[in-house]
């Protein structure tokens, strides 16, 4: 039972962890992409704006990465996008590994728990034989218990490890979005409000 509680505690913390993080509004700020606009319209976007601009969220990381480099032409930007990309979706995907090792293994852990609930059955009856029907109880209860114990943090834990896991995903498809639109605006194909 003991590493299923771990397990639980470190499912909970994680999950706690991953919805303060992936607030809609920490990854996607609604005023972001109309700052970015304005700035370039008025000419602002010095090295100072693009640092503040990298560190304001992570679409904020992936559309500075793609302004640094407009002057170098589509491929360069969308290069340099690409690579910002991959880092953010890894940051976006953090503990999310973890919490599905969780939901795989308490069940396993469980498992073993009935195993070893139900040697202790067989050792009762093998010492005291099938007379006392407590002793069987208790052995028996404890192989279900930890089954039961098992599930109850896995099933929470995959529901939200798939949660998570989608979210990164909608998450990535607007972020690369707003990226090919800067690319087609900085580079005269598109309209700011395309």
């Amino acid at each position: 039972m003991l590493p299923i509680v771990l397990c639980s505690i470190a499912a909970m913390g994680i999950i706690g962890e991953r919805f303060w993080s992936l607030r809609k509004n920490k990854i996607l700020p609604a005023a972001l992409v109309p700052q970015i606009w304005k700035l370039s319209r008025e000419g602002k976007l010095d090295a100072a704006a693009l640092r503040s601009l990298k560190m304001s969220s992570p679409l904020g990381a992936i559309m500075a990465a793609g302004l640094a480099n407009s002057h170098h032409g589509r491929d360069i930007m969308r290069t340099s996008i690409e690579e910002v990309g991959r880092q953010v979706v890894h940051e976006l995907e953090r503990f999310l590994n973890t919490l599905g090792t969780i939901a795989s293994i308490t069940p396993l852990l469980g498992l073993l728990g009935t195993v070893v609930g139900m040697i202790k059955v067989f050792s009762a009856i093998m010492q005291h034989g099938v007379g006392d029907p407590a002793i069987l109880a208790g052995g028996i209860s404890e192989a279900l218990i930890t089954t039961a114990a098992g599930l109850t943090v896995a099933i929470p834990s995959l529901i939200f490890h798939r949660y998570f896991e989608r979210l990164v995903d909608e998450y990535v498809l607007n972020m690369e979005d707003e990226a090919l639109k800067l690319i087609d605006v900085l580079q005269g194909e598109r309209e700011e409000n395309g």
